[in-house]
């Protein structure tokens, strides 16, 4: 079954869509208050898709069950992420793109963003799409497979999607560097990336909303 999602319009018949995923313990709501502080007049209509995260046990937390998009077995970056519930979530995501193309938004006219554990989905989806989207928006992230793996599991067409990466300066949870490392193999692999840091923890800041505004119209524009 599709993800149970929260979703807000912004005009009639949206000719975009932005498919935003929270990151751990959180939920679809968590970002929703964002819009209001990112959306700007001149805008196309957009259709902004916030979806639940499954609850699942995570290791970390001692096997509580919460909202994430995979377990999380280990700190360190390098094994942190749960390979198999990344690529259920992938899947899950790609079920919400076709579920925006039957409501008339193509890949082509949607945006994937995320934070956090959000954003190592987001990267993951991105690596795997023959059907390029709009673009993908990782923040305060990391890659979750290594720069081998990524380049086994990047489709032919995927690097035609632009990026934009965002991270905390000090950020305790995803360290920098690990930001970073997934930015500069992203650009190994052809991808464009935009990075931006902030001085900042495990958040999002004013500025940051602002940076990705510009490169948001940037994406519509060349709609």
């Amino acid at each position: 079954m599709t993800l149970d999602t929260v979703e807000h319009e912004t005009g009639a018949q949206p000719r975009w869509s932005v498919l935003w995923l929270h990151g751990l313990g959180a939920d679809g709501h968590d970002f929703a208050p964002i819009v209001p502080e990112l959306v700007r007049r001149e805008w196309p209509g957009l259709r902004f898709v916030f979806p639940h995260a499954r609850v699942r046990p995570v290791t970390i937390n001692g096997g509580m069950r919460m909202r994430a998009w995979y377990d999380i077995r280990d700190l360190d970056l390098a094994h942190r992420a749960d390979l198999e519930g990344v690529a259920a979530s992938v899947a899950e995501v790609e079920a919400l793109v076709a579920r925006e193309e039957a409501r008339g938004v193509p890949p082509e006219r949607q945006l994937l963003a995320g934070f956090s554990q959000g954003g190592a989905v987001t990267l993951a989806a991105g690596l795997a799409r023959a059907r390029p989207l709009a673009g993908l928006v990782a923040l305060s992230t990391y890659l979750p497979m290594g720069a081998s793996q990524a380049q086994a599991a990047c489709a032919p067409q995927a690097p035609a999607q632009p990026v934009f990466m965002a991270h905390g300066q000090f950020d305790p949870v995803v360290p920098q560097r690990g930001g970073e490392a997934a930015a500069q193999a992203l650009r190994a692999l052809g991808f464009g990336v935009e990075w931006r840091t902030y001085p900042m923890q495990h958040a999002v800041c004013a500025e940051e909303i602002r940076d990705l505004g510009d490169w948001m119209t940037a994406r519509f524009a060349a709609g």
